[in-house]
């Protein structure tokens, strides 16, 4: 019994560190949203962090990534390692900055009354020009589009009564307006689940249509929006498509394409969708913490892709855990960015040297971004450490930081997060896995992946200093593969489509025992269940955000820190009478 346990074991270890290096192959590295960068402090009152809002353009072999009240830039060889350029020729403390290069120069403009169009020729200097002094229409959230015959065109909006507008720009006369705007896309909540106003569309209002975009794909014009504002955890992107750039435009059914309502961190509206290197299409979007503010926000990153029906998916599934960062072509519609690490850390004991009223140490693997564990004093050497129950594989963890009790505003210098994370298998005989000690480098969603994996069962973090406030962590994240078994499939799952009104369904099915969570998966069509909605600690479901009387079909995985066992049966979600 002895032996067979033992082999057992041994070829599980064995198949884990196969699959590790055939998909170490396809991937240069990882990541994990949201993406790790110097959120910078806001001027406003209470003290938060924001970015949102984002743009991601590739040019000359570099991405570049610009976000809302920034104070400048990114720009990266690869999407994983960012570097800011701080601005001091751009009006970098306007809201929805776009971009668009025209031959070799890049245009810019933002959020504004009276906006400026900028330029550049080599962005990785702060040398932006003005280009039209007085650009002709005042307006909020722009997005510039450049067609494949070099006609240039501008969308914008940004309201729960005014509909997203289009019209044409002159290339050759400063990007002067030709024409008058037209309307593309107006407010229809009765019809767009998604699109009513509230943390679950439940107002009765109008949400806010914002944050245009626009990507052609053969010979297609899709025409992105978001809804229903940016502090809800329902926000998303939907999208319109036509054959012309002005329209008219028909709504597609799989709208919001862009959606996570579930998980660590949600949202994933106003964003815009690009092609890395390889050509594979991109969606970068805003994501939700709205607690200090409503504008308290992060920027995520997931794969997309056009299907065989010409239709714009985009991939959130799992999309706050580990994603492999690919080096070549992919068919995201087949193929995964998942690496396969779980989540160890969800609800385990955890425990603390100190903490402050209702900043518990369990609020630090609740696997909710909006609550955070804090120590109770702002001395170095306060600690948080888990217990992971069972000896596990360990990958990567990711640490968010809470900035509690910070009073940072936005021009003060921010010193970086210093810790060391030590791993134990027994709780007696630790060993550092992590040395933040010496860092310079300011970052509140630190992924770090290990440079081996190590088995262990006990990790623990010690905060040795903060750049203003007390140690503070929103969720410690240690992911890898447990050593168990995956959990039992779903069974007896019951889909209410409410008569009253179809936009809003209901699932409930049995509980899987050993399932950390379930991954709610749907979609307009049987074979296309491309939307995903991960649940921690229930067995049901209520998505408000369905398309009235459209049919949608469903379909309800189970996991645990072992892995994810795929739910044997795709549910009708028609509406009846």
């Amino acid at each position: 019994m002895k032996i067979s346990i033992l082999v057992k074991h041994v070829i599980f270890w064995v198949m884990c560190l196969v699959t590790s290096q055939l998909r170490a192959q396809q991937f240069a590295s990882s990541f994990c949203n949201p993406i790790n960068l110097n959120y910078r402090f806001s001027y406003d009152s209470p003290s938060y962090r924001e970015a949102a809002d984002p743009v991601i353009h590739l040019f000359r072999g570099k991405y570049f990534l610009y976000a809302s009240k920034s104070g400048g830039y990114w720009y990266s060889d690869d999407m994983l390692q960012w570097s800011f350029r701080p601005s001091a020729t751009l009006p970098v403390e306007d809201y929805a900055p776009t971009v668009e290069a025209i031959h070799d120069t890049v245009f810019f403009i933002a959020s504004s009354g009276a906006p400026k169009v900028y330029y550049n020729t080599n962005p990785l200097e702060d040398n932006w020009k003005v280009y039209n002094s007085r650009f002709r229409i005042g307006m909020t959230d722009p997005a510039l589009f450049k067609d494949s015959d070099g006609r240039v065109y501008l969308y914008y909006g940004c309201s729960n009564r005014e509909p997203i507008m289009g019209i044409e720009l002159n290339p050759l006369r400063k990007l002067d307006t030709i024409g008058i705007p037209q309307i593309l896309i107006g407010h229809h909540a009765k019809e767009h689940g998604w699109e009513e106003h509230g943390e679950q569309n439940q107002d009765g209002g109008e949400g806010w249509n914002e944050g245009g975009w626009m990507t052609k794909y053969n010979g297609k014009y899709y025409l992105q929006y978001a809804s229903p504002g940016t502090e809800f955890k329902v926000y998303g992107d939907g999208v319109y498509v036509s054959d012309k750039p002005l329209g008219p435009f028909a709504y597609m059914l799989n709208s919001p394409f862009s959606y996570k309502p579930g998980g660590f961190v949600n949202g994933a509206g106003h964003g815009c969708t690009f092609q890395d290197k390889y050509g594979n299409y991109w969606h970068v979007a805003t994501m939700t913490i709205s607690i200090r503010h409503m504008f308290e926000r992060r920027i995520g990153v997931f794969p997309a892709f056009f299907d065989d029906a010409g239709q714009l998916n985009c991939i959130t599934a799992f999309g706050d855990y580990p994603m492999g960062m690919p080096t070549k072509k992919m068919d995201f519609q087949k193929e995964s960015l998942f690496k396969g690490w779980m989540l160890l850390s969800y609800k385990k004991n955890i425990s603390a040297s100190s903490s402050l009223l209702l900043h518990t140490p369990g609020l630090a693997c609740d696997e909710d971004v909006r609550t955070w564990w804090s120590a109770a004093s702002t001395k170095s050497g306060e600690w948080l450490q888990i217990d992971l129950k069972t000896s596990s594989q360990i990958h990567a963890i990711q640490i968010n930081f809470a900035d509690e009790g910070a009073k940072l505003r936005a021009g003060d210098t921010v010193k970086s997060y210093k810790y060391i994370i030590t791993a134990s298998k027994d709780g007696t005989h630790w060993s550092t896995i992590i040395d933040r000690s010496s860092s310079n480098i300011d970052v509140v969603h630190d992924y770090q992946v290990l440079l081996r994996p190590m088995t262990a069962r006990y990790i623990k973090i010690v905060g040795l200093a903060v750049p203003d406030g007390y140690f503070s962590i929103s969720d410690l994240r240690v992911f890898g593969i447990g050593a168990g078994k995956t959990p039992a499939p779903v069974k007896a799952v019951t889909v209410n489509r409410e008569v009253a009104d179809t936009r809003k369904a209901t699932l409930k099915w049995e509980s899987v025992k050993g399932a950390t969570g379930y991954s709610v998966s749907f979609g307009i069509s049987k074979d296309k269940l491309y939307h995903s909605i991960l649940v921690y600690g229930d067995h049901s479901l209520t998505i408000s955000g369905l398309n009235k009387d459209i049919p949608y079909f469903f379909r309800i995985d189970s996991f645990n820190e072992n892995g994810i066992t795929k739910g044997q049966q795709v549910y009708d979600g028609k509406p009846k009478n």
